[in-house]
């Protein structure tokens, strides 16, 4: 992606180095637990005699007072290729700001872009929908509005996971989180809570809540495919980008983690699309570049 000498967002927060003590967990209050930290944090609860309910509750948790006090600034040495995720991620950030800013007044909901923030940590942060780890991969909390990413994620997308190397797999993650704030603006994540109390409640099970899950992680993978149009359209693409975004949707589908977790597939447990379906929508998306095709609830 042309980055250099672009536009940066103003709302990244940079908060590597900062210590964090004290308990916590993180709920589902819309957004996940990003990408793939929400099937692997499942699999491992369950498998290590977790239980479910603790996960799914769709709480927003509010660190305490303690949690708040406990996180101290550090040190924080950056390497070389930290320094340019962080530039080029801010230009990504800015370029989701003006997709948005454009697209959501003039789209049939006329709604106005309120701004996420990005937080970018280490280790642990403290966040409105609760404490996390970065073991949970990059997610957006819709209690506070902001996407929140280690980013560590990097390597483990393309060294772990096996993605194309390139930025634009990283554009792809913050897009795709990027996307569900879209779905908070829009109300998508407060309809998906509804149905969430349901499974709590025993008026609906998981394995039917979870075909809505999969349908609202990929119509995020829908609108950052009309990130991706955007910046196509302005000559900010460069060769392989797409490639590279592709690639980092296949390594995150649910059968492709589940495969490599637990050896085998169980498509009753998918809530974020299988592979094939991830880069579909992206593509979608793309070739879309607003709105029109984003319905991927339809026939549920």
């Amino acid at each position: 992606m042309k980055w250099q000498g672009r536009r940066k967002s103003t709302n990244v927060n940079d908060q590597r180095g900062r210590s964090f003590g004290g308990g916590g967990r993180i709920a589902l209050g819309g957004g996940g637990l990003g990408l793939v930290g929400i099937v692997i944090y499942l699999l491992i609860t369950l498998m290590g005699g977790g239980n479910l309910g603790d996960v799914v509750d769709g709480a927003v948790l509010p660190p305490s007072s303690q949690q708040q006090s406990s996180q101290q600034q550090g040190t924080y040495q950056e390497t070389q290729q930290e320094k340019e995720l962080m530039g080029f991620l801010s230009v990504a950030l800015a370029d989701i700001e003006d997709t948005w800013s454009e697209i959501l007044p003039k789209s049939e909901y006329q709604t106005a872009y309120k701004e996420p923030q990005m937080t970018i940590y280490t280790g642990q942060i403290n966040t409105a929908c609760g404490a996390a780890d970065s073991g949970v991969g990059p997610f957006y909390c819709p209690g506070d509005h902001t996407i929140y990413l280690d980013l560590s994620f990097y390597n483990t997308l393309t060294k772990k996971y096996g993605a194309k190397e390139g930025d634009f797999a990283m554009v792809y993650v913050v897009a795709h989180e990027a996307g569900h704030h879209v779905q908070t603006l829009l109300g998508v994540t407060q309809q998906l809570n509804t149905l969430r109390q349901r499974v709590a409640r025993g008026t609906m099970s998981q394995t039917e809540f979870n075909r809505y899950s999969v349908a609202f992680e990929l119509q995020a993978d829908y609108l950052a495919g009309v990130v991706a149009r955007y910046m196509y359209e302005r000559g900010y693409l460069e060769q392989g980008d797409l490639s590279e975004a592709m690639s980092a949707a296949a390594v995150v589908g649910d059968d492709a983690i589940q495969k490599r977790y637990q050896g085998y597939v169980d498509p009753d447990t998918f809530n974020h699309g299988t592979s094939a379906q991830r880069q579909e929508w992206f593509k979608r998306g793309f070739e879309a570049g607003d709105l029109s095709g984003w319905d991927t609830f339809k026939g549920l």
